[in-house]
């Protein structure tokens, strides 16, 4: 039987996406670094600093597929090089390789919007479009992908990179009725990674059907991918709510695009 592990276990994505993995598997071993104070019927909680070698190895102990949804800041927000460089990039090479050294089949890994935040809204893109990372956070995410690639393609990893919009109950504002997905459809992409035979290195997009989406998501549905959900039902409590951000509404990155923004916005839309 196949042990999946969750990292990131006790973060806000985690939980929602939880109870839908453990329906499918039974189990989940759940590992953090914080205490998941939250157990279910079937979740183990295995404590990892996703820094510290042993634990990693400790962690990983026995594992098949992994969601990883840990190794990154805690509050989810853009940050310092500094910061993020060690936790995001440095603790993602030392989890592949101890995956790499025990046997772990599988990896579904969280990347983002922000790894492409910097399209135009105007603009409809696949996963096959060149990154265009809209802060030092989607520069970390975009390296992640490239782990991912190189672990697949050089040491037979099984990686599944899910670009994920915003993982809510439901859209909050006007933009994340374009990039919104639901909890049970964000389980159904990591079903697809954990168990589709014919995953290597692909790269999908985490997301509902929207209908005023921004990706062209072939490559999920080629997979077997059927969203249950979409944003519009939420539209008009969402669009009431909605903030107004000059430059972050140009892009798919929304607020993050905006923060320090220095460029120039019409040649940044366009190119």
């Amino acid at each position: 039987m196949a042990k999946i592990l969750v990292t990131g276990a006790a973060g806000n994505v985690a939980r929602l996406v939880r109870p839908y993995l453990l329906k499918k598997y039974g189990e989940l071993i759940l590992s953090d670094r914080r205490d998941v104070t939250d157990l279910a019927p079937g979740e183990t909680f295995r404590a990892a600093d996703l820094g510290d070698p042993g634990a990693v190895e400790a962690m990983l102990e026995g594992v098949t597929g992994v969601v990883h949804l840990g190794g990154q800041p805690m509050d989810m927000t853009d940050g310092p090089w500094d910061r993020l460089l060690p936790e995001m990039v440095s603790n993602l090479h030392l989890f592949y390789e101890t995956c790499r050294n025990q046997g772990t089949e599988r990896v579904v890994y969280a990347s983002s919007v922000h790894a492409t935040g910097f399209y135009s809204t105007k603009r409809r893109i696949g996963t096959d479009h060149r990154l265009r990372p809209d802060g030092f956070y989607g520069v970390c995410k975009a390296a992640g992908e490239a782990l991912s690639s190189l672990y697949a393609d050089k040491y037979g990893l099984r990686t599944l990179s899910a670009r994920i919009g915003n993982v809510n109950p439901e859209p909050i504002d006007e933009r994340r009725l374009s990039i919104w997905v639901h909890p049970e459809d964000l389980a159904q992409v990591c079903m697809i990674g954990l168990e589709h035979p014919g995953i290597h290195n692909q790269i999908v997009w985490a997301v509902s059907d929207n209908a005023r989406g921004w990706w062209d998501n072939q490559v999920a549905f080629d997979l077997g991918y059927r969203p249950r959900h979409g944003s519009e039902p939420f539209a008009e409590k969402a669009l009431a709510a909605t903030v107004k951000d000059p430059i972050g509404d140009q892009f798919q990155g929304g607020g993050y695009c905006s923060d320090d923004f220095d460029g120039d916005e019409e040649r940044t839309k366009w190119h």
